[in-house]
C-alpha cells in the first residue's frame, strides 16, 4: 500500500505547486461607448472562446497581442458564472464610506486601456490590451482611511489575494472588464479581473466581488498561505 499512498501525495503536492499562476501608462477610453459595449453581458454558460477570439483585437499601437485563448484554466473552483443583475462590487474595510456598486455603476467611472503582460508561475505569459477602471477612482469614492496600507481582493469563488495600497496608486492599477476589446468571458474573470502588472499571475484575482482596505500588511491570500511570495514580483 505504500507506493499508491506515496504517489497520491506526490500528485497533491504537484497540484498545489502549479495551480497558482513593459507596460505603458493607462490611456483614457471613451466611457460612453465602453459602457454600452460592456453591458452586452456574457451568458451564464460556457463561452465559445474560439468564436470570441475571432472578434478580438490582434495588435495595438504596433504591439502583437496574445489571444484570449492563450490562458490555462487554473482557478481553484473552475470558471464562475455571475448573475450580473444581482452582482455588487463592494469596497469596504478602512474607508469612510463603504460602497456597493452595480456593474454599470463601476463602468460609469472613467475607463482606461493599457497593454500589460500576465506572467504565470507555470511558465506561460500573455500580453493583453486591458480596459477597465482605475482602483484609485473607486478608493476616492469610498475615502480610504490613513491607517489603510493594503487592499484585499475577494473573488466569487472564495479566492483572495492582496496588494499594497502604495503599489496600486503608484502604478495606477485597474480592474478590467474587457480584454483585447471584447468583454471578459466568464472563463477569464467576468465581471472584473485585477490587472496586477509586474506581479505574478496569482495576484491577478478574477471574478472580484469585494475590495477590502486593511491595515494588515502581512495578510496572506489563498496561494500566499501555501508559501507563495507575498510580493510576487515578476
Amino acid at each position: 500500500m505504500r507506493k499508491p499512498i506515496a504517489l497520491l501525495l506526490v500528485l497533491i503536492v504537484s497540484a498545489v505547486f502549479f495551480a497558482g499562476c513593459n507596460t505603458t501608462q493607462p490611456v483614457p477610453s471613451d466611457s460612453a461607448s465602453a459602457s454600452a459595449t460592456a453591458t452586452a453581458s456574457p451568458s451564464a454558460t460556457a463561452t465559445d472562446l474560439r468564436a470570441l477570439a475571432e472578434t478580438e483585437v490582434k495588435d495595438y499601437e504596433g504591439k502583437n497581442l496574445s489571444s484570449i485563448l492563450d490562458f490555462r484554466e487554473n482557478s481553484i473552483k473552475g470558471p464562475q458564472f455571475v448573475d450580473i443583475d444581482a452582482y455588487r462590487l463592494v469596497v469596504d474595510g478602512l474607508v469612510n464610506t463603504p460602497m456597493s456598486y452595480t456593474y454599470d455603476e463601476v463602468l460609469a467611472h472613467d475607463n482606461y486601456t493599457k497593454v500589460v503582460t500576465l506572467f504565470c508561475v507555470e511558465g506561460w505569459a500573455a500580453e493583453i490590451l486591458w480596459e477597465g477602471v482605475l482602483l484609485r477612482d473607486l478608493f476616492e469614492d469610498a475615502g480610504v482611511k490613513d491607517e489603510a496600507v493594503i487592499a484585499i481582493f475577494h473573488s466569487v469563488d472564495g479566492y483572495t489575494t492582496s496588494l499594497p495600497l502604495d503599489t496600486i496608486l503608484d502604478k495606477d492599477l485597474m480592474i478590467a472588464y474587457k480584454m483585447n476589446d471584447v468583454v471578459l468571458p466568464p472563463e477569464r474573470g467576468y465581471p472584473f479581473q485585477l490587472v496586477a502588472e509586474d506581479k505574478l499571475g496569482y495576484k491577478w484575482g478574477k471574478w472580484i466581488e469585494r475590495i477590502e482596505l486593511s491595515d494588515d500588511a502581512d495578510y496572506e491570500g489563498y496561494w500566499e498561505s501555501f508559501g507563495y511570495s507575498n510580493e510576487a514580483d515578476v
